[in-house]
């Protein structure tokens, strides 16, 4: 197996094992396509570890049925590799019992404090907040808050984040960033996103 040589050897008082597997927050960022397809295979691999996965997804609508979804939702159910829980912010997050209209906001607000409940319990190893860096960038959820919730996550918990515009205070935080940028896209010629290839 392939295996990185860091630069740096930080005089940490770890050992090479307890660095390895330290807890990583993970932010795929900046304009270009694939931060959450990225995520999203960071999950396969999870999965194939046996790791408990929660994907929070904040911004897409609850009625795209992207691929990601029903493939890891199967590959969960299948009784090999770690379990899959997937939640959606415009379903009205599945274990709130609220009226459906509620906005954007409050629904983000909602599911940051459900990500807060289950980094305390401890719930999965590897969370997947899709497109969470959105309400940050919007001010729904504070930033500070947010860093501080990871800085103190219990366990061997690794989170994900995805969008554009994370935040600078995030992305400082963050162990590994990928700024994703657009050199080229078929949308720029006119053309629609296409099965398979967006969802």
């Amino acid at each position: 197996m392939p295996q990185g040589q860091p630069s740096v050897v930080p005089d940490d008082g770890l050992t090479t094992r307890q660095r390895r597997n330290r807890p990583l927050v993970v932010v795929h960022t900046g304009i270009g396509k694939g931060k959450s397809t990225a995520a999203f295979g960071l999950a396969l691999r999870a999965w194939n570890q046996g790791w408990p996965i929660g994907v929070f997804q904040f911004v897409k609508s609850a009625k795209w049925k992207v691929g990601e979804e029903r493939a890891l939702r199967v590959l969960g159910d299948s009784g090999e590799g770690g379990s899959v829980a997937w939640h959606k912010m415009g379903e009205g997050w599945s274990w709130v019992q609220r009226d459906a209209q509620m906005d954007n906001e409050e629904k983000a607000r909602e599911g940051w404090e459900q990500v807060k409940r289950d980094l305390a319990a401890e719930t999965y190893q590897l969370y997947v907040l899709d497109e969470f860096a959105y309400p940050m960038h919007w001010g729904w959820v504070d930033t500070d808050e947010v860093v501080e919730v990871l800085r103190n996550r219990p366990g061997t918990q690794h989170v994900v984040v995805t969008g554009r515009n994370a935040p600078g205070k995030l992305v400082d935080f963050a162990d590994l960033v990928t700024d994703m940028s657009k050199v080229k896209h078929p949308m720029d010629a006119g053309q629609k996103g296409q099965r398979g290839i967006e969802w």
